[in-house]
């Protein structure tokens, strides 16, 4: 988002670049770090080999089959109960 490449910006550019771009990068990064790390993932019986990367055209470009992606908690249910603390 840096530099001369300016075929991409979404947060602006110059003086008036949004002010929480750099929040937002942050955020994003850490909420995938986190699925990723937290959840095992599935696709919806489809071995990787056989998704269907054909493409639709048009102004956004989507995948022609969406892929469906299911994730499955990695730790035992108990570690995900919420624990009362007393302040």
């Amino acid at each position: 988002m840096k530099g001369h490449n300016y075929q991409l910006l979404p947060f602006g550019a110059g003086r008036r670049m949004c002010p929480g771009a750099q929040l937002g990068i942050n955020l994003v990064t850490s909420m995938l770090g986190h699925l990723l790390h937290h959840f095992s993932w599935s696709s919806a019986n489809v071995r990787p080999e056989e998704i269907d990367m054909s493409e639709n055209p048009g102004l956004v470009t989507y995948m022609h089959t969406p892929l469906q992606a299911i994730p499955t908690p990695r730790l035992p249910p108990v570690l995900y109960k919420r624990v009362a603390v007393d302040m």
